[in-house]
């Protein structure tokens, strides 16, 4: 464990970066709270899909909390396993949707509309604050993208109720599901990449010394 945190010259996260990661966490455990309820009482998938984002995110932010201090190998596997989350996020948000079209469901609008709106307005507040964090290392990276996707999805979510409220039927909340969890998967894999790269620069890192006295011989 001594050894993965010792390669020379590691990259620090941003002043403030932690201060930043806090303010989300909380922000998401509480939109956690309000959301799974409002999709329990609407019946939306994408609500529940935006919910399990922000249960997704919470535990994405604890984990970023943990390895912030640590080197870029141990930050780097962080984000690899928080682009994998988001991934498997994604196909889980797909299957709900596929599942919600053989139940016949019809979400109920006005609460998809008002929960979404609030949700928004959380996620661009977090955003706004990580916004300067976005070309960081991959950890960085990978909340900025997490934070960055909720505030689309919220607006997608508030697209989908007046889509619902216009037609009648449960399509417009499917079309959004199925468009978050693109979205997931696709940040997941971006994520996973940088992730890898990450990995590789520090393991390098660390051979470095190894090969120094080796050389001099």
């Amino acid at each position: 464990m001594a050894c993965s945190c010792s390669a020379p010259e590691p990259k620090s996260p941003a002043p403030g970066f932690r201060k930043a990661l806090w303010i989300a966490l909380w922000v998401n455990l509480a939109m956690f709270v309000v959301e799974g309820i409002a999709s329990l009482s609407s019946g939306s998938v994408s609500l529940m899909a935006d919910a399990i984002d922000f249960f997704g995110d919470s535990a994405n932010y604890i984990l970023s909390l943990t390895v912030l201090s640590m080197g870029m190998l141990w930050r780097g596997r962080a984000a690899m396993v928080k682009g994998i989350t988001m991934t498997v996020f994604g196909l889980v948000v797909w299957a709900r949707a596929v599942w919600v079209v053989q139940a016949g469901i019809t979400p109920e609008p006005l609460t998809m509309g008002a929960v979404g709106l609030l949700a928004l307005a959380a996620n661009v507040s977090v955003a706004a604050i990580l916004f300067k964090f976005r070309e960081g290392d991959s950890d960085m990276r990978s909340v900025w993208l997490c934070s960055r996707n909720d505030a689309i999805s919220n607006i997608a979510v508030m697209v989908a109720a007046l889509g619902v409220f216009g037609t009648g039927t449960a399509w417009p909340d499917l079309i959004v599901a199925a468009i978050m969890g693109t979205l997931a998967i696709t940040a997941g894999i971006s994520v996973v990449r940088h992730a890898r790269s990450d990995i590789a620069e520090a393991r390098t890192s660390e051979a470095q010394p190894a090969a120094t006295p080796s050389s001099s011989r």
